[in-house]
């Protein structure tokens, strides 16, 4: 079969033949990969600069996607830790991270969208009790997993979401996604001050940047608190802007602030499995914008190198 084949991880993967892969147990099925997402969590593990990654090459990315079964009917799949990844004509899938999609399903959308908007998803619905009627921080807002995040902050009955992020150009269309506040993220105090202002009493923050940016924020947010007895909810996501954050310790013991993670591992894999179904049909319902182009297998290199896309890019072998 043909597949994107990863052989450095400083180099982007490319379209030539690899081993159809073969079920090794009996939850496990061939299918016919129909759809898969180049998600940033695709990139990391072409890279191998993903947590989980182990360093063994050669292999084919891709973390999720749509297959069809040999009776026509089509999966949406997630898969594990595995060498044979989605972007592939063919992978295995194990039925019991899988799911059966409705008539009608436009794969090429679910692909794109499942795999950035389930971060925030099992956020707010594995990683807290958040409540309608509270207000959401998007830290991160301009990237599409931060798009998709204040959409489903909006779905899921947040009363206000505040939407931060840097590029200029992707945050004036946030207002249109259901931002009631939006914020340019910036170096210096008074960029801070903005932030800590418009964001003073959120209730809980989806954190897709992390290192230097999150401990500005949360100083300003802890600042600027009108009710110190006002819990806060930090959920960190991502770690786009670095790896590590010097939290300072008073902001821990000035508020009732709780730091949680959201990921593999911090969300059981039938947690994660559990959300997914509601999460599509809310995708299929057109509930969310969602802005997907679908590109051919064989053009993975050219599509790889596209990083300045607005677009969701998705591979269709």
């Amino acid at each position: 079969m043909y597949a994107a084949v990863v052989t450095s991880f400083d180099v982007a993967p490319s379209y030539q033949e690899f081993p159809t892969p073969t079920p090794q147990g009996s939850d496990e099925v061939l299918v016919d990969v129909v759809a898969a997402g180049l998600h940033r969590r695709v990139r990391s593990q072409a890279d191998g600069s993903h947590y989980t990654s182990t360093g063994q090459l050669p292999l084919v990315p891709g973390v999720d996607g749509v297959g069809r079964m040999s009776d026509g009917t089509l999966r949406y799949f997630a898969l594990g830790d595995t060498t044979s990844g989605a972007m592939a004509e063919q992978t295995v899938i194990d039925l019991r991270k899988s799911f059966v999609l409705p008539d009608g399903t436009d794969p090429v959308l679910v692909a794109a969208a499942m795999n950035p908007a389930m971060s925030s998803w099992v956020a707010l619905r594995r990683r807290t009790t958040f409540e309608a009627g509270q207000t959401v921080l998007v830290l991160g807002a301009t990237g599409s997993s931060g798009q998709m995040a204040l959409q489903i902050a909006k779905r899921l009955g947040a009363a206000r979401v505040v939407a931060a992020g840097r590029n200029p150009g992707r945050l004036a269309d946030l207002t249109e996604l259901g931002a009631d506040t939006i914020v340019r993220l910036g170096d210096g105090p008074d960029a801070a001050a903005e932030l800590g202002q418009a964001a003073a009493d959120v209730d809980v923050v989806i954190d897709y940047l992390w290192g230097p940016v999150t401990v500005d924020a949360m100083i300003a947010i802890a600042t600027n608190r009108s009710d110190e007895r006002q819990q806060l909810t930090w959920i960190e996501i991502g770690s786009v802007a670095g790896p590590t954050a010097a939290i300072p310790s008073a902001a821990l013991r000035a508020l009732p602030l709780q730091i949680v993670g959201s990921g593999q591992g911090s969300v059981s894999t039938a947690g994660i499995l559990a959300e997914l179904p509601a999460l599509a049909d809310e995708i299929t319902s057109g509930a969310l914008r969602i802005d997907a182009r679908a590109v051919p297998l064989a053009d993975v290199t050219s599509a790889w190198k596209d990083t300045d896309s607005a677009e969701r890019i998705v591979l269709t072998p």
